[in-house]
């Protein structure tokens, strides 16, 4: 499983990925401007059979990107909350198990997002992991197309 992250996510959260040991493909290992629009990037993933990571929640919204993620067969994963990306990152490591239930009963092209734990248990220091939701199915798309 290669995970691509967006270049909203910056170095850190894709450097502890790779620490963790997952496979991690970085946006500015294949693309040079920071200006790609997300639909192109979004078909290069989904051309590699890779799965998204971004924390650009209006992707749903944007009628090209959302259509991009469904025609290039992604699966996005969108991350969720305000917090440093190191905390972000930790809690997608944290959560892969999680994720990998999830794509056990989901195959792509869909719109998944991953949660931080309630912000009340993370003031307590638990360890507690975020969760995982569908966002948005390809059967959900089919529908409003």
């Amino acid at each position: 499983m290669i995970f691509f992250t967006d270049r909203d996510l910056g170095s850190s959260f894709p450097q502890i990925l790779s620490e963790a040991g997952l496979h991690v493909e970085k946006h500015d290992g294949h693309f040079s401007d920071n200006n790609t629009p997300d639909d192109v990037w979004l078909s290069m993933v989904g051309r590699n059979g890779w799965f998204a990571i971004s924390r650009d929640k209006h992707i749903r919204y944007r009628k090209n990107e959302r259509d991009a993620v469904m025609q290039a067969g992604v699966g996005l994963f969108l991350i969720v909350g305000q917090a440093p990306h190191r905390v972000l990152a930790e809690n997608f490591v944290d959560c892969i198990h999680k994720i990998e239930q999830f794509l056990n009963r989901h195959d792509p092209p869909f719109i998944a997002k991953v949660y931080q734990p309630p912000s009340e248990q993370q003031l307590r220091g638990s360890r507690k992991k975020g969760s995982v939701k569908l966002y948005l199915s390809h059967e959900e798309w089919l529908e409003s197309v």
